[in-house]
């Protein structure tokens, strides 16, 4: 599963995927986010999984493109990711 996605540089900004297609029932114990390169900050806190949702803030970045990918494993042990290819412009002054 991928997205696209952009945003001024130096923006903070949260990313949900919805996972509820994925699902079919089960539920979500865990939620990896990562991002390519690394110099842009992930910021995720306890209600990063609210359902059948995952969410993630990035804020910062100094190259013009990103993926950020979420790697989640559910109840029954399923394992799959979503990855959203992230483009950053110049920031507005």
């Amino acid at each position: 599963m991928n997205f696209r996605g952009s945003a001024p540089g130096l923006s903070e900004l949260d990313w949900t995927i919805d996972w509820s297609r994925f699902l079919a029932g089960d539920t979500i114990v865990t939620s990896i986010w990562s991002a390519v390169p690394a110099d842009i900050t992930l910021y995720e806190t306890s209600t990063a999984i609210a359902g059948t949702s995952t969410t993630c803030w990035t804020k910062g970045g100094t190259v013009t493109g990103y993926l950020i990918t979420n790697r989640i494993t559910t109840a029954s042990g399923r394992i799959t990711s979503a990855t959203i290819e992230l483009s950053l412009e110049p920031p507005l002054i």
